[in-house]
């Protein structure tokens, strides 16, 4: 079976017309036509039927479909094998996260990765948490970073340190906090909030029906730091995740809490079982795991977290024993 007329039968699947499914496949549209009328007539049955302008699938196409992408799947798994063993650590990484991780987390991270693996090229294709599972499961990346719960049973989830909320204000504001500030004392504050649809605002607005209060807000926005702008202004408190880069000296930030406990989302590397990892894959995900740990929350909330000095101190010791252990001479 040729594999180029089952990539047809996908781009038309997923583009829904001819002309779209050519101009993603680079080629022509009578060419991508003759493919499909061949792949129809091999199988036996019809994938496609004309309704409105757009090609919709059929029940055997529906049925079809599932199939086809786990055997494509499958195909490129092989040959992304075979490439590493025969390559050894190289090879392009493809990787999925939402804008403010990107914007985030990234860049200090695939300096220090590209150091380890100069022959990785990481791709990064940014895609909001909602759509992150769609791309994993078409094969269109290795990894997605993602706050959003998965079927345990179809992908591998390998927890990663929590994202926090976070809230910044000038202070003018009046608002008072160290460190940590309770979601209850924002009761009066006009709040700066992202949009209902991201993960961190539904749960401030759950902790804000916990602590039984209506928010005040002033704007919602889809990028955080336009809410970092408007509270640099003294508009109000912004609410914002700890993956968010914070450079003004102009704001004081806090993590929030409820009743003590911070306010955090569960965050998760997440791979198709269906596709072995590429070993520098695997590198990528537990190099990752660990420079989370030591960064979070980018912003540092005023007065540190807890415990944070107790840590700085055990990693200094530690890292002055590594430094004494290296300059010891070999025989």
């Amino acid at each position: 079976m040729d594999l180029k007329r089952l990539r047809t039968f996908i781009a038309i699947a997923d583009q829904g017309t001819m002309s779209k499914a050519a101009a993603r496949l680079h080629i022509s549209q009578p060419a991508l036509s003759r493919q499909i009328a061949n792949l129809q007539e091999e199988l036996g049955v019809d994938l496609f039927e004309l309704v409105g302008r757009r090609l919709s699938l059929t029940g055997a196409g529906e049925e079809l479909l599932a199939e086809v992408r786990d055997l494509l799947m499958r195909v490129e798994a092989l040959g992304e094998r075979a490439r590493s063993l025969r390559r050894g650590d190289s090879g392009v990484l493809r990787v999925a996260a939402s804008p403010q991780m990107i914007e985030g987390a990234f860049p200090d991270f695939l300096r220090l990765y590209r150091e380890q693996h100069p022959q990785v090229r990481v791709k990064l294709t940014e895609a909001a948490d909602a759509d992150q599972l769609a791309i994993l499961d078409r094969g269109e990346v290795h990894l997605a970073l993602n706050v959003v719960e998965a079927d345990a049973s179809r992908f591998v989830i390998r927890p990663l340190p929590p994202m926090e909320l976070l809230v910044a204000w000038h202070r003018s504001l009046g608002l008072a906090g160290a460190g940590t500030i309770d979601v209850g004392s924002l009761r009066e504050v006009p709040l700066l909030l992202l949009k209902p649809a991201y993960t961190t605002r539904k749960l401030f607005d759950a902790a804000c029906r916990l602590a039984r209060f209506e928010p005040t807000i002033y704007v919602e926005s889809g990028a955080p730091h336009t809410l970092t702008a408007l509270a640099e202004s003294g508009f109000g408190a912004a609410v914002v995740p700890s993956t968010l880069r914070i450079e003004s000296r102009r704001l004081q930030i806090a993590r929030l809490a409820y009743r003590g406990q911070p306010l955090q989302v569960a965050l998760a590397m997440l791979w198709d079982k269906r596709r072995p990892l590429p070993r520098y894959a695997e590198a990528f995900v537990e190099g990752f795991a660990e420079h989370l740990a030591r960064v979070m929350p980018l912003a540092r909330p005023r007065g540190g977290l807890p415990g944070e000095k107790v840590r700085a101190q055990a990693d200094s010791s530690r890292a002055g024993s590594v430094r004494r252990v290296r300059k010891r001479p070999t025989r």
